[in-house]
């Protein structure tokens, strides 16, 4: 009887060590708390808005907190001047789950005639502990239109400083 009681016991503790590893196979420890600091991104939109041109391609920097917002100035390579968006135009919030997946939304504050602001969702994973993300648009209003337009769009954002400058 005891060894039965025993044999159940050690099948039960490998059991559950073996779920528990199984339920947590998804969970790399992301959090918002992964994506802060200062990072340089670069990205390409193969679909020019209302061209059938070349694609175009942008640059900038964003700043995470680590509390799930972020800011961040930006160059397309067509805007006349050639210039950085000005500080406070682009920011908006963002989202880390534990697998490294996340989400984003930023909200584009261009000054337009009609006073609209255009939106910008985006798919991202983390990889390099946080340090470098990997994303594509999934959904982009630009400033003056009411619904989403077409966009194939994809960016990447590297940290800028290293670890031991946090």
């Amino acid at each position: 009887m005891k060894r039965r009681l025993l044999t159940g016991t050690v099948a039960a503790a490998i059991a559950l060590s073996v779920l528990s590893g199984v339920a947590g196979a998804d969970d790399f420890g992301c959090s918002n708390a992964t994506l802060k600091g200062v990072y340089a991104f670069g990205g390409t939109d193969y679909t020019p808005l209302g061209t059938n041109g070349p694609p175009d391609v942008f640059t900038g920097i964003a700043i995470f907190d680590g509390n799930g917002k972020f800011t961040q100035r930006d160059y397309s390579g067509d805007a006349v001047p050639a210039e950085f968006a000005p500080p406070g135009q682009e920011g908006g919030t963002y989202t880390v789950n534990p697998d490294c997946t996340g989400s984003s939304v930023l909200n584009l504050n261009i000054p337009v005639p009609t006073g609209s602001t255009g939106v910008i969702k985006s798919l991202f994973v983390l990889s390099d502990g946080g340090r470098h993300l990997h994303g594509v648009v999934s959904e982009f209003t630009p400033p003056t239109f009411t619904a989403p337009v077409p966009t194939k769009t994809s960016f990447d954002h590297w940290r800028v400083a290293s670890e031991q400058d946090n």
